[in-house]
């Protein structure tokens, strides 16, 4: 491997973070997690308005800044109703996927701080008891909250300070396997992250520069298509790390990078994407191609929102995506190493 950074710091980045609720728009537990994280390596945290983390590395050349993103914020559920038995009704934050949600543990966070433990089921929830239970629809109509304290009504839920607008962190339940497979809820996209920072890690203690002014930042409203709205103005190049796909008709891999040629909507900048191609080659990491037809990332919110930047995409090849999501270490390094090749390369 051309830059040996530490695949055992990623893991221990990734696991941590994964387990940090962090659902659409909700920072609170996320920040200074990110911040304890980003000064063991030796750098500041700067905010936007809009809550975004960055991390500002200095370039050996200042003629252009770049931007490497890769989204804190995850799939979750908002409080939108209460019903007269104390369950609650739900909205979603980002395209779950209400098919792998059924039986899962969930916490409730309310505005005045507290938390609470619940179990996320379908309306119909017991084979013993409804025997249409296999064809009753997983959707947002039939899902429910039914929270772990002893409550009957909706007054019983309002007295633990529980209000419509609430967030719903879901369990990610992260395992990664001896032999080097991920599963997880919200590789999309923690593990981004992680390698974002094991590359800035192994910049710190080589004592490196990118080739130029690097901005990495860390939105959190990737998932509902506003994350990348917004990007400072001196940023000229944008590389959004983000899942790669598994499918049919599709070249990516879970032990490969993707690199995203188009997704639903716009088709990525021509001459970056192809000089990812020629790092990836050069370097001799495992990558493929591939064009998205159901996808978006941050850089698609950044250029349909007029930002004057060219921008490419890359990412860990994943299974499941927006529900139980599995990958390799394989392709996480392999995304590692190509951003590497991408910040300190020609």
């Amino acid at each position: 491997m051309k830059y040996p950074f530490d695949s055992e710091f990623t893991k221990e980045c990734f696991c941590e973070l994964v387990n940090i609720p962090s659902p659409v728009g909700y920072p609170l537990k996320m920040q200074p997690i990110f911040e304890v994280w980003a000064a063991k390596l030796g750098y500041a945290v700067s905010y936007d308005n809009k809550r975004t983390p960055y991390i500002a590395v200095e370039g050996q050349d200042h003629s252009k800044t770049v931007q490497v993103t890769a989204h804190l914020d995850t799939l979750g559920l908002m409080v939108r109703g209460i019903d007269s038995n104390g369950w609650l009704r739900v909205r979603q934050l980002g395209g779950v996927n209400y098919c792998t949600l059924d039986g899962e543990s969930v916490t409730v966070f309310t505005r005045d701080g507290r938390s609470y433990t619940g179990l996320l089921m379908c309306r119909e929830h017991s084979v013993h008891m409804f025997k249409e239970l296999s064809r009753a629809a997983r959707t947002e109509e039939n899902m429910v909250v039914m929270l772990d304290e002893p409550i009957a009504s909706a007054e019983d839920v309002r007295e633990l300070g529980i209000r419509n607008g609430d967030v719903i962190d879901i369990q990610s339940r992260c395992q990664i396997t001896q032999n080097g497979y991920i599963k997880s809820r919200y590789i999309d996209d923690k593990a981004c992250v992680a390698c974002a920072l094991t590359a800035l890690k192994y910049l710190s203690d080589n004592g490196l520069k990118p080739r130029f002014r690097t901005l990495f930042a860390f939105p959190y409203s990737e998932e509902i298509g506003t994350g990348g709205t917004y990007v400072p103005p001196e940023v000229s190049e944008m590389i959004a790390m983000d899942i790669g796909l598994i499918g049919p008709g599709l070249e990516g891999s879970d032990r490969k990078v993707s690199i995203c040629a188009k997704d639903a909507t716009v088709h990525y900048d021509y001459e970056l994407t192809s000089h990812l191609i020629r790092l990836a080659e050069r370097n001799g990491i495992d990558y493929a191609v591939d064009v998205y037809n159901s996808y978006g990332t941050d850089a698609k919110a950044a250029i349909t929102g007029g930002s004057n930047l060219r921008a490419a995409v890359f990412g860990m090849g994943t299974y499941g995506t927006h529900g139980m999501e599995r990958t390799h270490m394989d392709g996480v390094n392999a995304t590692t190493a190509l951003l590497l090749a991408y910040l300190l390369e020609d």
